[in-house]
């Protein structure tokens, strides 16, 4: 390469990419090291094109046109946010970071023996009161709450990793989008199987099963059972951990209706388990678990390809939806409608479960924040009126009616299958989003911002090497100036040397 390919690159017609070649493989030409030094790294967007790689691409850490070759590095994308880049290292890091944090933790508890006072609240339950044989409440709950967190992400992002994903490739499952869909109903799946189990366990063994009446008797009780804590807390972890998984990975359409019902079933947990109501909540969270028994199953049957057993398991999950949270469901909104006025007390408790003093009057001092007390104070006022009543009934009617606009779709999607058109949920996994590459589907239409990195040694062939007056060239450069005394053909002009190692200005 002479003068004309350094004019024709100077037109920038085509934008040309130079060729970068190592100074200690060309000749100096007066040029020492020291001049030859990187000069700031040069940065370009490129935009993905459909095909999954950006332009003039050749893999991810190669950028090429014709013969001009250089070399790159994939920086950020471009408008991403530090908070994004957060999000997305956590998305892509989740099993490590969860393992490593409760690996750190068991190490600690082992080595450390003074901190296991500490240490052990995050895996056992707090607040045993001998006496009684039951678990009281209080704040080092959370700790206990922040394990579970922590320990079902690792379990999600391993199961859905390392078990789900290679079973649903397996069976033929190629898109990665469904293969995505798959892993993430097969978790639920698991997920729901263990704690409707549990939670159904609980239900059949404790006095108000089968017995409305039975739901509001021996209140105020401060004080639970083990397996009925350990329940609870746990399902208020996996709800906690939901929100943080519908807001940091790829968002559904129903993403905000999702985030609504999230909320009020936390809030409802919550505040059932610090009211004393444990008995309520463990039946409500049993007719909304069995629902989601049967339609994560429909999915997964759906991705495998069985229609036919797909199209049945929706019929089960329709039904079962209907019966449970259109029927069973407002059935315990009528208990606390109609029941509680006549078994609960009226009125106002403070004290510890075995140094209770009550009823009497809300305060009139402090407004409705008398009803938050119990949410911070396990001890502090606790009352029941007819303000907590309509409190608790508003936040049910509320999840009854977003469930009754999903059940809305679902009836959408049964006109489907009985048209013969197949069970196919408009809810969450119709995205709407064209099939793209597996191996970087994320990334179709995302703008990346790339990085020259140093300048490439470049192999020449035998043929190419220029040896003549080498011991000359060498007499000469010998004032200071190292070089191989080896040319590379198009090197005879000074100005596109200077121009190769950035020491004249850049030509685009």
């Amino acid at each position: 390469m002479g003068d004309s390919h350094t004019q024709s690159s100077s037109n920038g017609s085509d934008h040309r990419l130079r060729r970068n070649t190592a100074t200690s493989s060309v000749p100096s030409s007066g040029v020492t090291s020291s001049n030859s030094a990187a000069l700031p790294p040069q940065r370009r967007t490129v935009k993905r094109e459909k095909s999954g790689n950006p332009k003039n691409m050749n893999g991810p850490l190669y950028m090429q046109r014709n013969e001009n070759i250089v070399l790159v590095r994939r920086v950020k994308r471009k408008g991403e946010g530090p908070m994004k880049q957060l999000t997305r290292w956590f998305v892509e890091n989740q099993i490590g970071f969860a393992f490593n944090l409760l690996a750190l933790l068991f190490l600690a508890h082992g080595c450390m023996p003074r901190a296991r006072s500490h240490t052990g609240k995050y895996f056992t339950l707090s607040y045993y009161n001998p006496t009684t044989g039951q678990y009281g409440l209080g704040k080092d709950d959370g700790f206990l709450i922040f394990f579970c967190i922590i320990l079902f992400t690792g379990l999600r992002a391993a199961t859905l990793e390392y078990l789900f994903a290679p079973y649903a490739k397996s069976k033929g499952i190629s898109k990665r989008k469904d293969i995505t869909r798959f892993s993430e109903q097969a978790w639920l799946l698991i997920y729901y199987s263990v704690f409707w189990t549990l939670g159904l366990y609980i239900y059949w063994q404790s006095p108000h099963f089968f017995n409305l009446r039975e739901l509001w008797t021996n209140w105020p009780n401060r004080e639970l059972t083990g397996i009925m804590k350990g329940y609870m807390l746990a399902q208020l972890a996996f709800w906690l951990q939901q929100i943080l998984v519908i807001n940091i990975e790829e968002r559904r359409k129903d993403h905000w209706q999702m985030f609504t019902h999230h909320i009020i079933t936390i809030c409802l947990i919550y505040a059932s388990y610090r009211y004393g109501h444990t008995r309520v909540g463990n039946l409500i969270l049993v007719l909304m678990d069995v629902v989601d028994l049967f339609l994560p199953l429909a999915k997964c049957l759906k991705y495998l390809g069985h229609s036919t057993a797909c199209d049945f398991m929706f019929v089960v999950f329709m039904v079962s939806w209907f019966v449970a949270r259109h029927v069973l469901y407002l059935m315990v909104c009528y208990s606390v409608y109609a029941h509680t006025p006549s078994i609960m007390p009226y009125g106002c408790f403070t004290g510890s479960q075995g140094n209770l003093s009550g009823p009497f009057s809300p305060p009139t001092d402090k407004g409705v924040l008398y009803l938050l007390e119990p949410l911070w104070n396990p001890d502090g006022l606790v009352c029941y009126d007819d303000t907590v009543k309509w409190t608790f009934l508003s936040m049910l009617l509320f999840l009854q009616a977003l469930t009754i606009m999903w059940f809305s779709l679902i009836i959408r999607v049964a006109v489907r299958v009985l048209k013969g058109e197949g069970a196919d949920d408009t809810r969450s996994d119709d995205e709407g989003c064209e099939d793209i590459d597996a191996e970087d589907d994320d990334d179709e239409n995302a703008e990346f911002v790339y990085e020259e990195t140093r300048a490439l040694a470049e192999e020449v062939g035998v043929d190419e090497l220029d040896l003549k007056n080498w011991a000359e060239r060498r007499r000469n450069n010998a004032g200071g100036v190292t070089a191989t005394g080896v040319s590379l053909p198009g090197h005879s002009d000074r100005k596109e040397l200077l121009g190769r190692i950035g020491c004249e200005k850049q030509v685009d």
